[in-house]
């Protein structure tokens, strides 16, 4: 039998886990963001979950974060990938598909509010902007780090599942792998995306993402 105090205690101990964690829609927040001419992946907004079908093509989906998560320090979600890509070099240009990649982009708090009215491709590039990716792709050691070749120091990824079909749920410290990449704490959260790339390999990607949470 637990004492009413301690019921007390654990309620409220629920009620700030529960509030800490705020879900991410898949919903018209998000816009594509194409890195070549007519070649766009197909997404399927669901809210709750998003589809992402490739076909020999590559884009980003990315939205800004929303003002109440700006904060946070840790995410999780599910994934599901029912075609893959085939492993391939992911720290060279060119030839680098993956399954997906999340991307949790960061600036710091001065800056944060002037920098979420830029288009993906603009924020990304911005010297103040800094990305940690996790990806499904490749044949790296699960966990490991490696800076990205399109923007190191700026960009680093880990990497989280080698490439090939499979279903699984991920929870990340976004503050201890920001920090082990670019050796300080974030500060603010600004914005996320999300990338399917088969046009390099002429393959197919068939996946989902579901239930995105950030706190």
């Amino acid at each position: 039998m637990i004492s009413k105090p301690m019921t007390t205690l654990l309620a409220l101990s629920l009620m700030v886990t529960g509030a800490s964690a705020e879900t991410i829609s898949f919903n018209s927040s998000w816009k594509e963001q194409g890195f070549l001419s007519l070649f766009s992946n197909d997404y399927a907004l669901n809210g709750s979950s998003l589809g992402v079908k490739s076909d020999e093509t590559v884009s980003m989906l990315y939205r800004a974060a929303p003002k109440s998560v700006q904060g946070a320090t840790k995410a999780s979600w599910n994934w599901k990938v029912t075609k893959s890509v085939k492993p391939t070099n992911l720290l060279k240009k060119g030839g680098d598909d993956r399954n997906l990649s999340i991307y949790f982009v960061f600036a710091d708090k001065k800056t944060a509010d002037s920098l979420k009215s830029l288009s993906a491709r603009k924020l990304l590039g911005n010297p103040a902007v800094k990305s940690r990716s996790y990806i499904w792709g490749g044949n790296y050691p699960v966990g490991k780090s490696y800076d990205s070749p399109y923007r190191p120091g700026a960009l680093a990824m880990v990497m989280k599942r080698k490439a090939g079909t499979g279903s699984h749920s991920e929870t990340v410290n976004l503050a201890s792998d920001f920090k082990r990449a670019f050796g300080k704490a974030p500060e603010a959260l600004i914005g996320i995306a999300v990338t399917g790339d088969s046009d390099d390999t002429d393959g197919q990607i068939d996946a989902v993402i579901s239930n995105l949470k950030v706190f």
